[in-house]
């Protein structure tokens, strides 16, 4: 029996939530280790599991995987969620870059000052450069690429969520986003995710503010 995947990050959600909702849509069970404390951090260098110094760190296969995009890579390649053939990924993978980018705008809010300015900026990119995009794209297509689920598929599904946790009824003007959100939730694996108790994390809070500053020894916020 192989050995379940092992997730090394904070109990939030950061950079490792897509690598969750990746592998809750490919029906992998995983096990977390939260960090909870720069000690823990220390430790993890000093044993050589990081490469570049960074978490998310993922165990799988035998390997400790780092970069979010190398991993989230992986896990769509080994469970077929990656596309038929090299010109089905590439378009995925201009999708899911796209997706990360308005993603990280968000999850930097939490340690930014003048998130009120940001969040305007964020909105307004999201109505005139992304949705925008994947509005046209679903107009004749159930699924982003190829005719069937993707990690593009997984990654904006994750981000049309948390645009409207952030602006609520934001995505009134793109119907075709909407409908395709609606038939994401009836996935099984993802109506899962989307229940409480799931292993899916809640919008940050001040205790993983704290925690995030405490193990990587900031003290700065993000101008």
């Amino acid at each position: 029996m192989a050995e379940r995947v092992k997730l090394h990050y904070f109990n939030g959600r950061g950079k490792m939530e897509s690598i969750r909702w990746l592998l809750t849509a490919a029906e992998v069970e995983f096990d977390e280790f939260y960090l909870t404390n720069r000690e823990q951090y220390l430790k993890m260098l000093d044993d050589g599991d990081l490469m570049f110094q960074q978490v998310p760190m993922v165990e799988i296969d035998g390997m400790k995987l780092i970069q979010t995009k190398a991993i989230l890579n992986y896990i769509a390649e080994k469970y077929n969620l990656h596309g038929k053939d090299i010109k089905d990924r590439v378009k995925i993978n201009m999708y899911t870059e796209g997706l990360m980018d308005l993603m990280e705008m968000i999850m930097i809010l939490p340690f930014s000052q003048n998130t009120k300015t940001k969040l305007g900026n964020i909105e307004t990119k999201a109505k005139e450069r992304y949705l925008p995009v994947f509005e046209k794209q679903l107009l004749d297509h159930i699924y982003l690429v190829g005719g069937r689920l993707s990690v593009a598929d997984v990654l904006l599904m994750e981000c049309t969520l948390m645009l409207e946790e952030k602006f609520v009824g934001i995505l009134a003007d793109f119907p075709n986003v909407k409908a395709f959100q609606g038939r994401m939730s009836k996935n099984p694996a993802i109506s899962r995710f989307l229940q409480p108790g799931s292993k899916r994390k809640p919008q940050p809070d001040d205790v993983y503010i704290k925690t995030v500053k405490g193990v990587f020894d900031l003290n700065i916020s993000f101008p």
